[in-house]
């Protein structure tokens, strides 16, 4: 976690597989999945809700992806008077 001015940054890593280059441009959509042999009883709607709650917020949450080396989300939370 790291604080600036006017915000706070948390970034969330892990060391998985990525994600396509294809795909993070729709990560936050609403039933994306790219697990064919995923559970179907998971809705695929996690980082949809995550993001509009962090937009209500007036915060970010951007994904940065490398193949073969895992993916870090990072939230930009205001800091509050």
């Amino acid at each position: 976690m790291m604080v600036e001015s006017d915000s706070v940054k948390i970034q969330v890593k892990d060391t998985g597989c990525g994600i396509p280059a294809a795909d993070l441009p729709h990560v936050f959509r609403t039933f994306l999945s790219r697990d064919r042999q995923q559970d179907s009883s998971h809705g695929g709607l996690g980082l949809a809700i995550a993001k509009r709650i962090l937009d209500l917020h007036g915060s970010t949450i951007r994904v940065d992806s490398t193949p073969e080396n895992g993916v870090t989300f990072t939230f930009c939370l205001p800091q509050t008077q």
